[in-house]
């Protein structure tokens, strides 16, 4: 059976996937930094090139659009700073008054279903006098000194940090021409095509970026009044943090959990606190995954919500971290290639038999 132009097209772009697929999976360590990087240069470049349109020199376009994301990313990482200062050297005199209580109301109740259940309160308070007898300045000097340990790790992270601004910074500069190089090395016979397929990616991205950021700010203000009417001292930053940490899957979200479990330990004494948490975190996590993550995000980039989870449980078992980052916006594009394979199947002779 002898193929036609557009299946050996399709073909061909299919092949291409499968093997920037089988690149990115092999280099996934050597590309993280990279990748960030490109995310970034796409979703900052609308803005140089907004400024580079009003007669700013590029460079200094460049460089504000970087400095301001730089900073706005570290003004949210900050955000954890005041639990930090403020709730960690509490914790040596918490934890352990929290696990008598804890051993104190959950051993009567396990042994009503015969279950003969005690918490090791003597080996907990050895532990926290162990690990937790020291100040937030201490704490940072022994992560330092620990650092000969792990040394490869922290180097690798720093490494990381450095080359990302760096990489972004030549990216922002050299987008267009990075562009145009591209779009020379498609053939002629299948320029048109290709621009329109990239057209509607970018749309479709657009649309995710949006959606995203909505996801986002919602949740941010959720999570900050569901704390804020439960009481919480630090309703702002911790919900805040976590709202804006769920543009990393699971990892903010667990990260939030924390910090709100942490500050609610320590500030109110009882289950008040944990009562609390439970409450705003577990709606907050059934709106997020049957609600606002389907409408905001999948419905823009047409993907239903099976298609959602199954694309974020199968990106981070193949490429780890960097698949979980990268899970939604890569499956935006493959729903415009699935789109545009599955109007070519129609079209052909295979399918009208």
């Amino acid at each position: 059976m002898t193929m036609t132009t557009a299946q050996r097209q399709a073909g061909t772009w299919l092949a291409i996937s499968l093997i920037a697929s089988l690149l990115i999976w092999l280099l996934a360590p050597v590309l993280t930094p990279f990748l960030i990087a490109g995310v970034l240069g796409y979703v900052l470049h609308p803005l140089v090139e907004k400024l580079a349109k009003k007669r700013v020199p590029r460079v200094v376009a460049v460089l504000l659009v970087e400095v301001t994301a730089i900073v706005l990313v570290l003004a949210v990482m900050l955000l954890i700073v005041p639990i930090l200062s403020k709730q960690l050297p509490l914790l040596r005199e918490q934890i352990p008054l929290f696990a008598d209580r804890l051993n104190a109301g959950l051993s009567p109740l396990l042994a009503r279903f015969g279950f003969d259940v005690t918490l090791d309160t003597a080996s907990i308070k050895a532990f926290v006098l162990k690990y937790l007898d020291a100040n937030l300045e201490e704490w940072i000097a022994t992560a330092l000194s620990s650092a000969r340990i792990g040394g490869s790790i922290l180097l690798a992270v720093l490494g990381n940090a450095l080359l990302v601004p760096v990489v972004l910074f030549y990216l922002l500069m050299d987008w267009p021409n990075l562009v145009r190089r591209a779009a020379a090395m498609v053939p002629p016979r299948m320029r048109a095509k290709v621009h329109s397929f990239t057209v509607e990616c970018d749309a479709v991205l657009g649309q995710y970026l949006r959606g995203q950021l909505m996801l986002m700010l919602t949740l941010a203000v959720f999570y900050s009044g569901g704390l804020f009417l439960f009481g919480f001292d630090l309703a702002v930053p911790v919900g805040v943090f976590t709202g804006l940490a769920v543009f990393i899957p699971y990892l903010g979200f667990g990260l939030g959990l924390l910090l709100a479990l942490i500050s609610g330990v320590l500030q109110f004494a009882g289950w008040h606190g944990v009562v609390g948490v439970a409450v705003v975190y577990g709606i907050g996590q059934l709106l997020e995954s049957m609600v606002l993550t389907p409408r905001l995000v999948g419905d823009r980039i047409g993907m239903s919500s099976l298609t959602v989870i199954f694309a974020l449980l199968a990106f981070g078992h193949l490429f780890g971290f960097v698949g979980v980052l990268i899970a939604l916006p890569v499956s935006a594009v493959m729903v415009v290639a699935v789109r545009r394979l599955r109007g070519v199947y129609l079209a052909s002779a295979l399918f009208r038999g």
